[in-house]
């Protein structure tokens, strides 16, 4: 009798342990918007790490610059009933879908790997939502990054812009030697990270909260705005005609042909440089966009996980752990051109463009300028409407700068009303 009962605990405690180990080991699908050849590397990385730990990673990548598709087929997906077990997630975003109770807290995960410890306080802040945290950082993109050709450079004598008249005098020099100052895009998203750099540029960090985080109508009306507003324009002539639309990958490639000396976009494109045969600090260097060299434009790219399905849980528990420890950091980072959200790595292991990044954001918030364009500094409705303002600036030059600062404060003015209604507490305490 009592071997027979030794048996049943025996079996009981075995069918426990499989159903647990089935539990860890459960697909997990993972929505996100990393679909370059660069971000493909990067994201496949972390699918190779998380079978190491025997999660499978089912790929649901969704194609548009600045997860603009991704956001929506999202929301379709969760009022359909089908969320994802993990969508990548950056900035307001994470607490929008907290307030909705849909994310998994991970607070269990945070506290055994001291994440507070580790990661920068800006990075604990944003993952953190009503003192729960419901998002595993990845990486920190600098936004405010200008790449340059070196040859063509030395060729022309010309030193890295580090000011907006060091930045038009090299553009003079190089349209004279018939090539193209500046790679860039009409699509609305990258006009609108050439303006938000140029924001920065002009003001420096507090101006640029007061635009972007506070959405001030008097900083709309500010003439640190309209200079920014006619620089945009200045830079638009400098391509001689119109501005095609084409993606950030094909900007990238315009300047690994050749065809322009210069390029303004986040440190993503690093890799995708890299990928066109490009070597960092040989034919190519980073700098700071001109005007921001003290200073960081963030993006940081994150991963939650989704409530409501238990059986998921502990895969995606490790999923989070798995994350941000560091060697995966140290790998991913050095294949999407991000720097790692730990405060502990080791900027010696970095290269010359990262650790810039890297050392910059770490000198803390007074550097540091979240960004619109990537859903740090707002709400993705705010945003929509503020870039839509821009680019149709940009497209259209009958507009001048005080026509589109009067639509800007026209914005700024009904948000506001908007944020003194029902979810007006929400809103402002969100925004903090």
């Amino acid at each position: 009798m009592i071997r027979l009962r030794v048996r049943s605990i025996c079996g009981l405690l075995a069918a426990c342990l499989f159903a647990q180990s089935a539990q860890a080991a459960a697909p997990l699908q993972v929505l996100h918007w990393w679909t370059s050849p660069s971000e493909r590397k990067a994201a496949n990385a972390l699918a190779a790490r998380a079978a190491d730990e025997g999660i499978e990673w089912r790929d649901a990548a969704i194609p548009g610059g600045a997860g603009l598709g991704a956001g929506k087929v999202l929301k379709s997906r969760v009022l359909a009933g089908d969320a994802p077990e993990v969508a990548q997630m950056i900035g307001v975003s994470i607490a929008e879908w907290a307030d909705l109770g849909l994310l998994l807290e991970i607070d269990n995960v945070a506290g055994a790997a001291n994440w507070n410890g580790a990661l920068f306080p800006t990075i604990q802040t944003l993952i953190t939502h009503r003192k729960h945290v419901v998002a595993a950082p990845v990486g920190i993109h600098r936004v405010n990054t200008l790449f340059y050709n070196r040859a063509l450079f030395a060729q022309l004598r010309i030193a890295p812009p580090q000011s907006w008249a060091d930045f038009e005098a090299a553009a003079q020099k190089l349209k004279a030697a018939g090539v193209m100052p500046l790679a860039f895009s009409s699509e609305a998203w990258q006009v609108a990270t050439l303006f938000e750099n140029l924001v920065l540029a002009e003001s420096g960090p507090e101006f640029y909260r007061q635009l972007f985080v506070k959405r001030d109508p008097a900083a709309a009306a500010d003439q640190r705005t309209a200079d920014a507003l006619q620089r945009l324009r200045t830079i638009k002539g400098w391509s001689g005609g119109a501005v095609d639309e084409r993606s950030w990958p094909d900007v990238a490639r315009q300047f690994a042909r050749r065809e322009a000396a210069m390029m303004i976009m986040g440190d993503w494109a690093k890799p995708e440089l890299r990928d066109q045969g490009m070597v960092l600090d040989e034919d190519f260097a980073c700098a700071a966009a001109p005007g921001t060299g003290k200073y960081h434009l963030y993006s940081v790219d994150s991963f939650t996980m989704f409530a409501g399905d238990y059986r998921y849980m502990p895969a995606q528990e490790k999923m989070a752990r798995l994350l941000v420890s560091m060697p995966v950091q140290l790998e991913y980072n050095q294949l999407k051109g991000s720097v790692p959200v730990r405060r502990d790595a080791d900027p010696a292991r970095m290269d010359s463009c990262a650790r810039a990044s890297w050392t910059a954001f770490a000198q803390g918030a007074a550097v540091q300028a979240p960004s619109l364009v990537h859903r740090m500094a707002t709400d993705e409705a705010s945003r929509d409407a503020i870039i839509a303002e821009i680019h149709r600036y940009f497209l259209d030059d009958r507009t001048t700068p005080a026509e589109a600062q009067r639509r800007l404060g026209v914005l700024f003015r009904l948000f506001n009303l908007r944020s003194q209604g029902a979810f007006g507490a929400q809103d402002t305490d969100r925004r903090r």
